[in-house]
């Protein structure tokens, strides 16, 4: 597997606005929701609007890869899009309905969003794929001083090895800090 580059806040929206522009909204959409939700891409594409509690802001499922519980709160930017592609297409039962005339009624297919993914990121240097959404998020709260380990939660990661890892926080990394703080 490929390893793909997590965006900071400001190419997360440069990626959008790329998005928005050259392809179909629902592109953009899958971005924006999945910046704001960090689910897999699996778990994302697979969702229907019977699983989004509106009224309570929130998502509860089971996690397809882990086979884990998951609640994730559905914040104003999440919402706002959610209820705009409900208004849009009010009689899809996929939040990310494919609407081409060869595979209607059917979710959007991983391969279709790894593809224009790819063309974004290829528009701005980036190796960027399904998975950028999730590890944009987490790189992000980690730039931004969130403990590893919320999130370590945020991810539903067993341990923050793992979210270390995840993140790309190398020994090296590690190392430098004795040199940096010197007491």
């Amino acid at each position: 597997m490929n390893t793909v580059n997590a965006a900071s806040k400001i190419e997360c929206d440069m990626i959008h606005a790329i998005l928005a522009k050259k392809f179909p909204i629902v592109y953009g959409d899958v971005w924006k929701i999945g910046i704001n939700c960090s689910l897999r891409i699996g778990d994302l594409l697979s969702l229907k609007y019977e699983d989004l509690d509106i009224t309570g802001r929130q998502i509860k499922l089971i996690e397809a890869k882990t086979g884990k519980s998951k609640i994730i709160r559905l914040n104003s930017a999440a919402l706002s899009f959610i209820e705009r592609r409900k208004s849009e297409y009010p009689t899809d039962t996929w939040l990310f309905q494919n609407h081409s005339n060869r595979a209607s009624n059917c979710a959007l297919s991983r391969i279709s969003v790894a593809r224009v993914f790819k063309s974004a990121g290829d528009h701005l240097g980036l190796t960027i794929g399904t998975h950028s959404m999730r590890k944009s998020r987490g790189a992000i709260m980690y730039n931004d001083g969130v403990p590893i380990e919320k999130i370590a939660k945020v991810l539903n990661h067993s341990n923050t090895t793992s979210t270390l890892r995840y993140l790309g926080i190398t020994h090296e990394e590690v190392l430098a800090t004795y040199d940096d703080y010197q007491l």
